[in-house]
């Protein structure tokens, strides 16, 4: 198994990888359609300046693709009360299907921008999983199904080996389990892990709503500790998730996270969006 690592710039021994730190752009399926021009012509123009790694979601496509996904019981719900789409040999191969088609969009949008991009499947040697929870609700009674559904348990940066401004890894959060199976994993989490593995010093995870919401009213700046007890007792849904992947970045060492559906400059600058941070004293300072 593979370790998250984090290594930061300057430190000896370490390959190139640690030369350039990248941007840690989590995309959501859901959004993608949505992005206007100008939202890519920023991105372009921060991957100039700054490696790149979009780490993608594939939830419309799918559902676009066959409507069984849209249906409830595409969704399960384990003892401990964590959703999952129920994953199986077959979804996988539509998985990939889909995320292919999203891949070719995304790197046709990069390059005719001037920007070279690479795809990356998370299963192919970057991100490792351990093993799934077997046990889950299916109306009132708790039963083993095979779900293929890992948490992660380790990503190899090597995999991303030409990390460097001008260019843009692609990546699909499938990954790999000790059994050699490929099994599903949350893009949201996937791009915490890879922003931890890289060193990324932020992570920018792009939805569909402008910030994170408590009790109607948007926060602009919370703190690790305030953003669990709001996702364990208030958040619902995707945001959820998505908090959860915050404070596991912010654990191994990334020092923001953005949430929210702007440009991403705007985002990283804290002009826009949600920001988490580790501390409450920790300042928020524009991206430089």
């Amino acid at each position: 198994m593979t370790t998250l690592i984090e290594r930061p710039l300057g430190t000896e021994g370490t390959k190139d990888i640690t030369t350039h730190v990248p941007i840690v752009v989590k995309l959501g399926g859901s959004c993608l359609d949505d992005m206007a021009d100008s939202w890519w012509d920023d991105l372009v123009a921060q991957g100039q300046e700054h490696a790149l790694v979009l780490v993608h979601g594939w939830s419309k496509p799918l559902k676009r693709l066959n409507p069984r996904y849209t249906e409830p019981s595409a969704i399960l719900r384990d003892r401990y009360g964590n959703q999952s789409r129920w994953t199986t040999p077959e979804v996988i191969a539509d998985i990939k299907t889909v995320s292919a088609e999203l891949g070719e969009d995304v790197v046709r949008r990069l390059r005719d921008r001037g920007m070279p991009a690479e795809r990356v499947l998370g299963s192919d040697g970057l991100v490792q999983a351990g093993e799934g929870e077997r046990w889950w609700w299916r109306g009132k009674e708790l039963v083993e199904l095979d779900n293929l559904v890992g948490p992660i348990t380790g990503v190899n940066p090597e995999r991303l080996a030409d990390l460097r401004p001008g260019h843009c890894y692609i990546v699909t959060p499938l990954a790999r389990n000790a059994a050699g199976q490929e099994v599903n994993t949350d893009a949201d989490r996937a791009a915490a892990a890879v922003a931890a593995a890289t060193a990324a010093p932020a992570l920018t995870l792009v939805t569909d709503v402008p910030h994170l919401l408590i009790n109607g009213s948007p926060v602009r700046q919370i703190c690790a500790a305030e953003a669990a007890k709001f996702r364990d007792r208030g958040a619902t849904g995707g945001m959820r998730k998505k908090l959860r992947a915050a404070g596991e970045a912010l654990d191994r060492g990334v020092r923001r996270v953005h949430i929210g559906s702007a440009p991403v400059s705007q985002m990283l600058a804290a002009r826009t969006g949600t920001v988490i941070t580790r501390e409450p004293a920790d300042t928020i300072t524009a991206r430089t």
